[in-house]
């Protein structure tokens, strides 16, 4: 055979398995080999950029050390097991913004992609655990040039952009620090998760935009508060935390929030050693123009119930309006899988 004929075999070859592994809409990642790369990365490169349906990438068992990003849309990462399919990487925030000029990677998972799908996986960012000690580093992007990096600043798992709609089923996120789950968009983030854990420091789950947590375990490892919100794009911007369990270290206050914010309680519980205080405003110079908007329903405490988290539902919302799609203000159900 001629070698412009093998060049041509060889080409070929490549572009009908390619055709192949696009026409099954699912593909294999495995650490051992055994699936089609050993690189959730890769897979998600291999994917066209545009697409109108949902693209699954399985992931087997086992931990990937790796830093993912997504800026294609209509993709699914699934897992087999959360506890056995591990991605992870240790990396504090304030060291990443030392040479570069943004978040778009500063978290174990960067999103920049919309309808994206998330299921049985972990995503781990155990910067504070490997790092036990404070450090000061050269900083080029500070002002001082240097910068003190500390076991408990903002380490993210997941850390997204203009993701509008976001589905995690059944995933664990960990941090060692704050801001462990960051799904940010004010002008029009839909943020679902069900059936999760998330672990962190200050402001751990602090969605920006529209978002709903149900059936989810939070553990507060800092004092100062475990969830917030940034609602301050759109009044009826919310979240809306569903039949939810706060756990965490001795005297962790339940939430707080820096700008307009809409906070919904509904069916969750609090463990016994939670402060007795209420999610409250840090002080701020930014403008807070529809006023103070937490609200609580059917909440219980171990142990008895504070004050504070007693039925406040405003009068024009009652229980049986609600509704996964009145969440985001019925222009998404994530449910809907037509």
């Amino acid at each position: 055979m001629g070698v412009y004929k093998k060049i041509f075999f060889v080409s070929t070859a490549f572009f009908f398995a390619g055709i192949t592994l696009f026409a099954q809409k699912q593909i294999t990642v495995a650490a051992d080999g055994s699936g089609n790369f050993r690189s959730i990365q890769e897979a998600i490169n291999s994917l066209p950029a545009d697409a109108k349906e949902q693209r699954i990438i399985l992931i087997k068992s086992g931990t990937y050390n790796e830093k993912l990003f997504i800026d294609k849309d209509f993709i699914t990462l699934k897992g087999e097991v959360p506890e056995k399919t591990i991605v992870s990487i240790a990396q504090a925030r304030d060291e990443w913004r030392c040479d570069n000029k943004d978040d778009y990677g500063t978290a174990t998972l960067n999103l920049r992609g919309s309808d994206i799908t998330l299921e049985n996986l972990s995503f781990i960012n155990s910067y504070g655990k490997d790092n036990t000690k404070e450090k000061t580093i050269a900083c080029a992007n500070d002002s001082m040039k240097t910068k003190t990096i500390r076991p408990y600043s903002h380490q993210m798992a997941l850390r997204s952009f203009a993701t509008t709609r976001l589905i995690v089923n059944n995933c664990i996120f960990r941090a060692y620090g704050g801001d462990t789950v960051s799904p940010w968009n004010t002008d029009n983030g839909m943020f679902y998760f069900k059936d999760c854990i998330m672990e962190g420091g200050v402001d751990f789950y602090c969605p920006r935009g529209w978002a709903l947590a149900e059936n989810c375990t939070f553990i507060c490892r800092d004092k100062n508060a475990a969830i917030w919100h940034d609602g301050s794009k759109f009044e009826k911007s919310k979240t809306v935390l569903y039949n939810c369990k706060f756990i965490g270290d001795d005297g962790f206050k339940l939430g707080r929030y820096h700008r307009d914010a809409q906070f919904y309680l509904l069916n969750c519980s609090f463990a016994k050693n939670m402060a007795d205080a209420d999610i409250y405003l840090v002080p701020t110079n930014n403008v807070i123009q529809w006023g103070r908007r937490i609200y609580y329903y059917n909440c219980k405490k171990e142990g008895g119930d504070y004050a504070w988290h007693k039925n406040n539902l405003p009068a024009d919302f009652n229980i049986k309006d609600f509704t996964i799609p009145w969440v985001y203000d019925l222009r998404w159900d994530p449910t809907n899988k037509n």
